[in-house]
């Protein structure tokens, strides 16, 4: 309840105009998600998940799919991305999703796979932890997620180091994820040899229904290049099922690129009606349908 003061106590004080608490209203809590630990043995360390449900979960029985937000803590990337997925049930512009947070520990360890370069190991000495977060992913967080809620399928979203992640688990573990969102990825990292291992790595994966949304911020060139040989392998061997879309956007820097591309990929690869039929595969022009 709102009461308005009907005088002035002098400099500074409230307005006859100026409406204030009541007295003893504290105010409630505004409540968006749930927040769990869980008790890693493969990183052997608590990591903290925080889970949005749409508004309509608890009532519906739908299966929904996840989306896994790497940096998702509450000081990272999870309100913003929640936002996005908010959206979905106030004016249907996209698909309603699950949103499960994985809020960081050591992100340099965990996104990084093991680079050559000394410099990569000066700049970041706790790197080479990606083959470890990606089985706590698989055996542990994934199987706690679909036992716990109704789900359909699954996708990954991060950005820079998180991005790099995404790109490595794409071509290592394409199975692991139906839909990958790899925003500005660090393809700059162990002297591009992600990038540089595109090619095999895509003509050995499995066919099957899946999809990349890829887009790059005015980073310079050492990232560009990375990303640039990415997409071309993309064209040249986009395997049997793929379904890509590559959106550079460099209008933005990296430290703003992230809610706008991720707007637009989230309403592009969870439309409000989601397609049942398998993917076609892509052609490999710059930008493809996901």
């Amino acid at each position: 309840m709102l009461m308005l003061l009907t005088a002035c106590a002098g400099p500074g004080a409230a307005t006859r105009d100026t409406p204030v608490v009541a007295a003893g209203e504290e105010g409630q809590p505004v409540v968006i998600a749930r927040s769990y630990t869980l008790e890693s043995r493969v990183l052997k360390e608590t990591r903290r998940i925080n889970v949005y449900l749409p508004p309509g979960y608890a009532e519906g029985q739908a299966r929904l799919p996840v989306l896994y937000l790497l940096d998702g803590g509450l000081q990272e990337d999870f309100h913003h991305i929640t936002g996005i997925a908010q959206l979905a049930s106030l004016n249907h512009a996209m698909g309603e999703v699950i949103v499960v947070g994985i809020e960081g520990t050591d992100r340099k360890r965990d996104f990084t796979h093991p680079s050559s370069d000394p410099e990569d190991r000066k700049v970041l000495p706790t790197s080479g932890g990606s083959a470890a977060f990606r089985e706590f992913l698989t055996r542990e967080l994934k199987p706690w997620v679909e036992a716990r809620y109704r789900t359909s399928g699954s996708a990954i979203i991060g950005e820079s180091l998180a991005g790099l992640f995404i790109v490595e688990t794409f071509l290592l573990q394409p199975e692991l994820f139906e839909r990958y969102i790899a925003v500005s990825p660090s393809l700059w990292w162990d002297q591009q040899s992600l990038a540089k291992q595109s090619v095999a790595k895509l003509k050995a994966h499995p066919a099957g229904p899946r999809s990349l949304f890829l887009t790059i911020a005015n980073e310079g060139s050492t990232m560009q290049e990375g990303v640039d040989a990415l997409v071309a392998a993309l064209k040249a061997h986009a395997p049997s099922g793929l379904r890509w879309h590559y959106e550079p956007m460099p209008e933005e820097q990296h430290s703003t690129i992230y809610h706008p591309a991720a707007f637009k990929a989230v309403r592009l690869l969870f439309p409000v009606a989601p397609a049942e039929a398998p993917a076609q595969e892509a052609s490999g022009s710059q930008a493809e349908a996901p």
